[in-house]
C-alpha cells in the first residue's frame, strides 16, 4: 500500500500520541543511527548508507537489496528508515497478500512517477520468499532497468527461496538476531521515551531479565510484551512492572533458566541424558524448557548430532543423517518453527535402539594410539603409486578385493602391535544386530577361516 499525506500524517500523529499505535510502531528508528544492533551493515560507507545518501546527492546505492535475517531484527524498519530519509515515493507489498498483478501495477506507476515527475519509488517487499517462481521472475525488469529501487526482506535462506536471476542482481546483506543487550537498551529506550511509555511505568529487575528471555533476539517481541505487561500494571494503578505482573499480562511463565550459568549445562544434560535413556516425555520437557529460555536453536541440533553417534549409533545408522538434516532445517527456518523440527529430531532419537559400541570403539582405538601401539603400515598396503614404489616393495602382494568371491581378501591390513585387536564390539539392540553377524564373519574370512 502506498501511504499518501494523509497517511503520513496519521502516522506521525499515531507516534506523538502514546495509545495511538503499538509501541513496536512507535519506537520504531527515524534514522540508520537510531536502529539498534546491525553495526556490521551500518558502517560509514555501507549500502545502507549509501542508500540513504542518494536521496541527498550521494552516490548511487544498489538497484536492490535482499535483508535476510530472524524476525524481529529490523527488516521493515530498515526499508521504513530508507524510505523516510530519501524522500522517495515509498510502496509496500507483502508477499503473503500481493501477486503479479499488484507487483506489475507498482512497477507501472513508478514508471510513470519517473517519466512524469522525475520521482523514485521504493519498493519494499516483506516474506518474498513466499513469492513463487513466476511472481519473483516479474520482479526482474524493475530492478535491471531501476524503475524501482527493491527492499526484500525474507526469513528464510535466500539461496533456497529466491531464484537466482534476482539473487544475482541483488545485494545480500544478512542480519543478525539481536543481543540481550541490543534489547535491554530497546526496552530502556521505550521506558522513558516520549513516544514510548514516557517514564510512565517502572520494571523490575526480574521481570526486565524475563522480557530478555522470551524476546529470544526479537525486538518486536520484546516490545510487545512490555507493552502488554505496562498497560496491566497501569490499569491496577501499579508504576512499577513486577514479574508476576508481566507473565500475568503475557500468559508466559518464567523459565528459571540462564544460558550463560550452571542451569544452562544442566538442562542441555537432562535432554541428552533423558534421550539416552529412551523417556521422550522427559527429553520433550526439557527441550521444551531450552526453546521457552531462548536457547539457540542451533546449540540444540549440534546436542542432538552428537547424541546421534554417541547414543544410537549403528543401532539405527539412519539416527545421525535425521539429526543433520534437523540441524539444517533449524539453521534455514529459525524459531519459532525449529521447535517443531528439534521435537521431531527429539523424538526419533529417543525412541530408537540405543548403542554406544561406536564409542568404545574409538576410544579403545585411541587409547591403544596414545600407548604407542602404532607400528608401520604393512609394505603390501602402503602407497605404490609412485615413481620407485616398486623398489621398495610397496604394494607387494597386496589382493585387491573386488577381484575375490565376497569382496573379502585375506590379508593382514593393521600394523603388527595391534594386528587381533577388536575395538567394536556391537550390541544386539536394532539394526546393529544384523551388522553384529555380519562383522563376525568377515573378521572369520580375514583371518582365514
Amino acid at each position: 500500500m502506498e501511504p499518501d499525506l494523509f497517511t503520513a500524517a496519521a502516522e506521525e500523529r499515531q507516534e506523538r500520541e502514546p495509545g495511538g499505535s503499538p509501541l513496536a510502531v512507535r519506537m520504531r528508528p527515524r534514522t540508520l543511527d537510531d536502529v539498534v544492533g546491525q553495526g556490521h551493515l551500518l558502517g560509514p560507507g555501507s549500502p545502507l548508507r549509501r542508500l540513504v545518501g542518494e536521496g541527498a546527492g550521494g552516490p548511487a546505492g544498489p538497484a536492490s537489496v535482499i535483508l535476510w535475517g530472524p524476525p524481529g531484527t529490523g527488516k521493515t524498519t530498515l526499508a521504513y528508515v530508507v524510505s523516510h530519509a530519501t524522500k522517495r515515493r515509498f510502496v509496500e507489498l507483502s508477499a503473503i497478500t500481493a501477486g503479479v498483478k499488484e507487483v506489475r501495477a507498482v512497477i507501472e506507476s513508478a514508471r510513470r512517477e519517473s517519466g512524469a515527475y522525475g520521482r523514485e519509488t521504493l519498493l519494499f517487499l516483506d516474506e518474498i520468499h513466499r513469492f513463487s517462481k513466476a511472481q519473483q521472475d516479474s520482479l526482474l525488469p524493475a530492478v535491471e532497468n531501476r524503475w524501482v529501487t527493491l527492499i526484500a526482506a525474507t526469513t528464510e535462506n535466500p539461496y533456497f527461496s529466491i531464484i537466482s536471476p534476482l539473487l544475482s542482481r541483488s545485494l545480500l546483506l544478512t542480519l543478525e538476531a539481536l543481543t540481550e543487550d541490543d534489547i535491554r537498551g530497546l526496552l530502556h529506550r521505550a521506558l522513558a521515551d516520549p513516544r514510548g511509555l514516557d517514564g510512565a511505568v517502572e520494571l523490575a529487575d526480574d521481570a526486565e531479565a524475563h522480557l530478555l528471555r522470551i524476546a529470544g533476539g526479537d525486538a518486536r517481541r520484546a516490545l510487545t510484551a512490555l507493552e502488554a505487561g505496562a498497560g496491566s500494571a497501569l490499569a491496577q494503578g501499579e508504576e512499577r512492572l513486577t514479574l508476576a505482573a508481566l507473565e500475568a499480562a503475557v500468559d508466559r511463565a518464567a523459565v528459571r533458566y540462564d544460558k550463560d550459568g550452571d542451569q544452562h549445562y544442566d538442562v542441555a544434560s537432562a535432554l541428552i541424558k533423558s534421550i539416552r535413556g529412551s523417556d521422550v516425555d522427559a527429553a520433550l520437557h526439557y527441550l521444551a524448557r531450552m526453546v521457552e529460555a531462548g536457547e539457540d536453536p542451533r546449540f540444540i541440533a549440534r546436542r542432538l548430532m552428537i547424541s546421534a553417534s554417541e547414543d544410537i549409533g549403528m543401532a539405527d545408522p539412519q539416527a545421525l543423517p535425521l539429526a543433520v538434516a534437523a540441524a539444517q532445517a533449524v539453521a534455514m527456518i529459525g524459531f519459532p518453527e525449529a521447535a517443531i523440527t528439534l521435537s521431531h529430531a527429539v523424538i526419533a532419537l529417543a525412541l530408537a535402539p540405543k548403542s554406544n559400541a561406536a564409542v568404545t570403539a574409538i576410544t579403545e582405538a585411541t587409547a591403544d594410539v596414545r600407548k604407542g601401539l602404532a607400528g608401520p603400515v604393512p609394505p603390501h598396503l602402503r602407497d605404490a603409486h609412485y615413481q620407485g614404489a616398486g623398489k621398495l616393495g610397496h604394494g607387494s602382494g597386496y589382493q585387491y578385493p573386488h577381484d575375490l568371491p565376497g569382496a573379502i581378501a585375506a590379508q593382514q591390513y593393521a600394523p603388527d602391535a595391534v594386528h587381533g585387536k577388536r575395538y567394536y564390539h556391537p550390541t544386539r539392540y536394532g539394526a546393529e544386530a544384523r551388522y553384529a553377524d555380519v562383522v563376525e564373519r568377515v573378521r572369520e574370512r580375514l583371518a582365514g577361516e
